[in-house]
């Protein structure tokens, strides 16, 4: 008999009410559960002894929660939601338009189906089976389809109206699973023929952003609030601190909590007179934040801590190293079949197999396309090394991306006698936030902290924090503005 059981309970787009998630928590603890994870489709698991199973099962019945034990029956519908307001705004999909397509699920999927704004690099674009993407048509959205076990895609031939997404997508699983189509041409024949849906035509390709990966942990102000987010190391979050979490949340009228494909949490709208009780729950928790930017690119698999174990490797490695990963994201595949999100892809496999034992693994390092992690091409850059020569691999892989970008990045060539056009003026210092990046310029001043222009730096008090993320004076360092902005 299994000592344990893998939980995994879906929380469509990944949102979820402090209430539900108190309760939930609650329950876990009653079955002795002391810690629990949030996966890279954006649901909850949980390690629960057998033994304390049945109890478990019984109250997730009670309360008509739906799980899964040790299976990927159901997937969870994954969203951007967790990026609206403090990572991109402006646009017209708004935090009501994902609840008003989540809502429209009745049913469970049995295909991957993901909704994303296309303005955003946050969350994946294509790592769904049905993949729904904002289009530049307010309240249609463009449909590229995968089917299962395959890395071809193909684009919906009309826009898909909100209300008829949830719709769409079941007749789109039943033709595709039921009846046994996967092609293009029939899959749309079966799904129309005898349905209408509010559509127009989509005549041309979606428009994606370039891949880069926002950081998505610590206070950092949007407008006169905050959000939080909260990464853990090893991926597993404390139920005692979460539920804590879920308390303060209720006491302060937050009304959700999002969870990212990055396996953390953000929590979007603290109110600037909340910021300290805050504070205080990371401290009784000893919860740590600004972990460096080269840790947050990673996804692992779920339910495993082996791909945990080896991104700890080799961030130690780069972090020794000094190594610059910005516009990259990692993925760590440890077993077959399994699906993880990145630009650079680190895939174990046996070098030698007898039935069912897998003896002396190696890895192989793979690349997508233009570095692009929403690409469904990989290119083989590195084949059977010994875990001990990965890190040094991936910094070599690091520094070729590097190059590349800077060569595509050089200033156009200028004809003899053409005069240089200066955006940014040269020469100018200003101290720039080593996490975010902000920048304090002193003909500027700081509205947020109400610093009036032409106050230098030096003259700003010993209590002085970024705007953005509240890091000390002391982590703004000096640089040459042009320069910050490139790093920008």
């Amino acid at each position: 008999m299994r000592d344990y059981y893998n939980v995994k309970i879906n929380i469509p787009g990944g949102i979820v009410s402090p209430g539900t998630l108190h309760e939930i928590l609650s329950m876990a603890y009653e079955a002795k559960v002391r810690k629990v994870r949030f996966g890279s489709r954006q649901q909850l698991l949980m390690t629960v002894h057998y033994e304390d199973m049945r109890f478990l099962e019984q109250d997730l019945k009670k309360k008509q929660i739906n799980y899964e034990l040790n299976t990927e029956r159901y997937p969870n519908i994954i969203s951007s939601y967790c990026a609206e307001e403090v990572f991109r705004t402006g646009q017209w999909l708004s935090e009501s338009e994902y609840h008003t397509v989540l809502d429209g699920f009745d049913y469970q999927p049995l295909l991957k189906v993901n909704l994303s704004d296309s303005s955003q690099s946050f969350t994946p674009f294509f790592t769904g089976n049905l993949n729904f993407i904002a289009s530049e048509v307010p309240h249609f959205w463009y449909l590229y389809v995968r089917p299962r076990q395959t890395n071809l895609v193909f684009r919906w031939r009309e826009l898909i109206y909100t209300n008829d997404i949830s719709r769409l997508a079941r007749c789109v699983e039943d033709a595709m699973l039921t009846e046994g189509h996967r092609e293009e041409e029939s899959l749309y024949r079966s799904v129309t023929g005898q349905r209408t849906f509010i559509t127009q035509p989509a005549t041309g390709e979606v428009e994606l952003p370039d891949f880069t990966l926002p950081y998505y942990e610590g206070f950092n102000r949007y407008g006169p609030r905050t959000w939080l987010g909260l990464y853990r190391r090893d991926e597993q979050f404390s139920i005692r601190f979460l539920q804590e979490v879920c308390a303060l949340c209720l006491k302060t009228r937050i009304g959700e909590i999002c969870i990212t494909p990055w396996k953390s949490l953000i929590i979007k709208g603290i109110e600037e007179k909340d910021r300290t009780l805050w504070s205080k729950v990371l401290g009784r928790h000893n919860i740590n934040v600004r972990h460096a930017a080269s840790e947050l690119a990673w996804q692992t698999e779920d339910h495993t801590d082996e791909g945990t174990r080896l991104k700890n490797y080799v961030v130690r490695y780069f972090d020794k190293h000094d190594t610059r990963t910005f516009g990259l994201c990692f993925g760590v595949q440890t077993r077959p079949k399994s699906e993880v999100f990145g630009s650079v892809l680190v895939r174990k496999r046996p070098l030698l197999q007898i039935g069912q034992l897998s003896l002396f693994s190696v890895y192989d390092i793979y690349f997508t396309e233009n570095f692009n992690p929403n690409s469904r091409t990989y290119y083989l850059f590195e084949k059977g090394l010994l875990r001990l020569h990965v890190p040094g691999q991936l910094e070599r892989l690091c520094r070729r991306f590097s190059a590349r970008s800077s060569m595509e990045s050089r200033e156009a060539i200028r004809f003899e006698g053409e005069e240089p056009v200066s955006t940014l003026p040269s020469g100018v210092l200003a101290h720039q936030c080593l996490h975010c990046f902000t920048v304090y310029d002193e003909r500027f001043g700081d509205v947020l902290n109400d610093i009036p222009a032409g106050v230098s730096f030096d003259q700003l008090p010993d209590h002085y924090a970024c705007p953005t993320c509240d890091a000390p004076k002391a982590d703004l360092l000096l640089v040459e503005l042009g320069n910050a902005m490139e790093e920008v």
